[in-house]
């Protein structure tokens, strides 16, 4: 399985931005397709995720609920991340990840695959 993100950049607070991450390989194994981030000096955290299946369930993290919205495009097997109302607190690399099972879903330890991460630069 290989994840490939891209989307990131330079952005002024306020400001809109999409990721993008591109799955190839044992997709069909996936239950669950997700965005996390990690700010300089902070731990890896949990963004939103998406499920693969009929259901398409949506989760996010209490600090994007309402401002990110997480999508896939199942034909591609692509998920986005449509990031609006950036906030310099969301500067960060975003990294997308897929899970092959049930169960939890926030920490790191709980995801099979991960991508190379994409940088994402919110100015105030």
């Amino acid at each position: 399985v290989q994840l490939q993100a891209s989307g990131g950049g330079l952005v002024q607070a306020g400001g809109s931005l999409r990721l993008s991450c591109a799955a190839s390989g044992r997709t069909f194994d996936f239950y669950r397709m997700g965005w996390f981030r990690q700010a300089p000096g902070k731990e890896r955290e949990y963004v939103a995720s998406i499920s693969w299946g009929a259901s398409g369930r949506t989760s996010y993290a209490d600090a994007v609920g309402g401002r990110f919205t997480i999508s896939r495009d199942n034909s591609q097997t692509t998920v986005l991340l449509q990031m609006n109302s950036l906030k310099p607190e969301d500067t960060a690399v975003y990294y997308c990840a897929a899970k092959t099972q049930t169960g939890g879903i926030y920490e790191i330890s709980q995801w099979d695959y991960w991508g190379q991460g994409t940088l994402v630069t919110v100015s105030s």
